[in-house]
C-alpha cells in the first residue's frame, strides 16, 4: 500500500509528494501574500470539490485549518509567487495529477 504525504516548503515555493519518505513528484505552487500568509503546520487533507468555481480551477483539497485548501487557479501566471490569501495554488493539469493519488486523510506538512 502507498503511503503518500506531502510537504509544502514555503521558502522554494514547491510542493512534494513524498512515498515513503522518499520524493516522488515536485510542483511548484502559489503561496499566501504577505499580508495573508499560508500558514505553516501539520494538516491533513479533509475533502475534495471538483470544478469549484471562481478563481480556485479545476479542484479544491480542503485542509483541516478551515478555510485553506490547496486547488488550481484560473491564473496560471500566479504560480510561483505570493499571490494568494494563504491557500497553495497549483497549475490545474497539477493538481488533478496530486488528486488522483492522494486520499482523504493524506498528512500535508507546511513548513517556511
Amino acid at each position: 500500500m502507498l503511503a503518500y504525504r506531502i510537504i509544502i516548503d514555503l521558502s522554494d515555493r514547491q510542493l512534494y509528494l513524498l512515498n515513503d519518505n522518499i520524493v516522488v513528484d515536485a510542483f511548484p505552487v502559489g503561496i499566501g501574500r504577505i499580508a495573508l500568509q499560508t500558514p505553516s503546520g501539520e494538516f491533513t487533507i479533509v475533502n475534495k470539490a471538483p470544478n469549484p468555481g471562481g478563481p480556485f480551477g479545476v479542484l479544491w483539497m480542503g485542509l483541516s485549518k478551515p478555510h485553506y485548501g490547496i486547488h488550481g487557479t484560473n491564473d496560471p501566471s500566479s504560480i510561483g509567487h505570493m499571490v494568494s490569501h494563504g491557500c497553495i495554488r497549483m497549475y490545474n493539469a497539477d493538481v488533478l495529477k496530486l488528486s488522483r493519488l492522494v486520499s482523504i486523510g493524506t498528512r500535508v506538512t507546511i513548513r517556511p
